[in-house]
């Protein structure tokens, strides 16, 4: 007497196949998207620091550093005038981050959407808009989201 081997048959294993290739097509740019998302978010949270740290620099010592002076300035005591009287010693931040796409963030003062500007050129690295959407992020856009 002869036992029926088991196991699966092609036809069966082909239909897993593209049952899970159907998953895949659909999924796949879902997830794909997230990263570039994540690294919006990371660059909103960092410039929020940056303007915190801004903030403390101006408790401090009456003023925001020039646009000259940059961010820098929240690590290293500026040398160019305005000098601040009262900086703190150690600076405000430990080190100024890059941009999640490896850019430094940008410093304006005065800004033109603030007091100060902070911002990232964001995915494109451009001061360029792409149609209506401008790919810049900055402390005048972080506040509502």
């Amino acid at each position: 007497m002869r036992t029926k081997a088991s196991g699966f048959t092609l036809i069966e294993i082909m239909v897993v196949i593209v049952i899970l290739g159907i998953l895949a097509s659909l999924i796949v740019p879902r997830i794909m998207s997230r990263p570039e998302e994540a690294k919006i978010v990371k660059a909103r949270q960092d410039i929020r620091a940056l303007e915190s740290a801004l903030e403390l620099y101006k408790l401090d010592n009456g003023i925001y550093p020039t646009t000259d002076q940059g961010l820098m300035a929240l690590v290293k005591k500026p040398a160019s005038s305005p000098v601040p009287s009262n900086w703190k010693s150690g600076g405000y931040v430990k080190d100024l981050p890059m941009d999640p796409w490896n850019k430094p963030y940008q410093y304006l003062n005065p800004g033109a959407h603030g007091e100060i500007d902070i911002f990232s050129y964001g995915p494109s690295g451009q001061t360029s808009t792409t149609g209506t959407q401008s790919t810049m992020i900055g402390n005048w856009s972080t506040a509502a989201q």
